[in-house]
């Protein structure tokens, strides 16, 4: 009986311990603190149909990404942005969002960038 008493414990503090670790290293995690050191950070899963975040000088945006021929292939054609909190965008700079182009762009060479509002009257 203490045998099995043991035995539980320990599969116990082993999946304590995985589940910690787990936490440790999620894409949430990394954007908190990406956001709280005001660093830019893309979070984008290659897969089409999941959305990306990204967060930059402390505001954290997020996007959906659209496939359609480019060329010969098929390729990322539209992304469409909005700020996850329009409160957070205070102190960006029209040069901030261009560096957001910018770096999306290096990511998908092929894609046109919409942004929601208040973002798209910003920059108008």
């Amino acid at each position: 009986m203490i045998w099995l008493l043991r035995f539980v414990l320990l599969l116990f503090l082993f999946f304590l311990f995985s589940y910690g670790v787990k936490s440790l290293f999620t894409s949430k995690r990394k954007l908190e603190t990406a956001r709280k050191q005001k660093r830019f950070l893309l979070i984008d899963d290659k897969d089409v149909r999941k959305n990306f975040s990204l967060t930059y000088k402390g505001a954290v945006f997020a996007g959906e990404k659209y496939m359609g021929p480019a060329g010969k292939t098929f390729d990322i054609v539209s992304i469409i942005i909005w700020p996850e909190n329009t409160v957070s965008l205070k102190g960006l700079v029209k040069e901030d969002i261009f560096y957001i182009d910018k770096k999306l762009l290096e990511c998908y060479p092929n894609a046109e960038i919409h942004w929601k509002s208040p973002v798209k009257e910003f920059l108008q």
